[in-house]
């Protein structure tokens, strides 16, 4: 990665990344997501305020320097929710943490009116699963707000999306597709204006359990893109594949932390400049232990 990149301003908020790779803390704010879904719901079937915003700052003080506020589940076949609804579930959280806070925040949506509210809100950068492909409002609007932003690799809505069998082909070409398309939304984004650009190969995302790994282990490969990368593998069914005894089912998403452990460690190794987790306090530990091995290949990798 380019050095005059390590350092991504997103709405004026610096996400530092010269000293190495850094965590982005997930929090859900919905009732359907693959692991976390319904924590933080109320009785009232709302979003419990209050509990979110604790479960942010104890990400903070356990080591994420960036936290991602979702409100809309991506899981395979997850329920599309109204725009008015995933504003509602977010906005509130992202006002109220960054009151508390200096991290960075970030909103995970593809859709450009609920970006802008959460730009307004205090949100320093737009996670977007779709890499600017599912709504063509979305780089005008972080263009306006001089937002950051993280352009992933899918060709398939949430909605749309099936869960993995395990038993699907790889596409020997899986790597070169995902670096096509992601230098096609870093061009669209360049073309907006916008220079302040990740990027994510979208593990889970309509990849069969073979192409995931194919990708983990070629992940360094997209560094000639030129931009920071961010690996989320945190407790996705391809690393349940991976664990599973022979006949029997996989383990479900509480019992994949050791895999996802092994996964993140990985993909450090190979690249990545920022993880996506759960787990902040786990990611912390493979954190160090990677900074070790690559500070003594000379920061490879970083």
């Amino acid at each position: 990665m380019n050095k005059s990149r390590c350092r991504i301003n997103g709405a004026g908020r610096m996400i530092d990344l010269s000293e190495g790779p850094v965590i982005m803390g997930i929090l859900n704010t919905t009732p359907d997501s693959f692991y976390d879904g319904g924590v933080f719901q109320n009785t009232g079937c709302g979003v419990d305020l209050d509990r979110a915003l604790d479960h942010a700052l104890a990400m903070i003080e356990a080591g994420a320097s960036i936290i991602d506020i979702g409100g809309e589940s991506s899981r395979p076949g997850a329920e599309v929710i109204s725009i008015k609804e995933e504003i509602e579930r977010t906005t509130p959280l992202i006002a109220m943490l960054r009151k508390r806070t200096d991290a960075v925040i970030s909103i995970d949506t593809y859709k450009a009116e609920v970006a802008e509210h959460a730009l307004k809100a205090g949100a320093h950068l737009v996670n977007d699963i779709s890499g600017f492909t599912f709504d063509h409002s979305m780089p005008e609007i972080c263009r306006e707000y001089q937002a950051a932003v993280i352009l992933m690799h899918t060709q398939v809505r949430p909605e749309s999306m099936g869960w993995s069998t395990g038993i699907e082909s790889a596409e020997t070409d899986i790597v070169a597709k995902v670096s096509s398309f992601l230098a096609n939304s870093i061009a669209q984004a360049e073309a907006h204006g916008i220079e302040e650009i990740i990027i994510d190969p979208g593990f889970g995302f309509g990849k069969s359990v073979e192409e995931n790994f194919l990708l983990l282990a070629e992940l360094g490969s997209l560094g000639r893109l030129g931009r920071p990368i961010l690996a989320g593998v945190s407790r996705k069914s391809f690393l349940g594949y991976a664990i599973a005894k022979e006949g029997d089912e996989i383990p479900p998403p509480s019992q994949r932390l050791p895999a996802t452990m092994a996964a993140e460690t990985i993909a450090l190794l190979n690249g990545a400049s920022i993880l996506r987790v759960h787990d902040v306090e786990a990611a912390a530990q493979c954190l160090r232990v990677a900074k070790r091995v690559l500070s003594g290949l000379g920061g490879r990798g970083e």
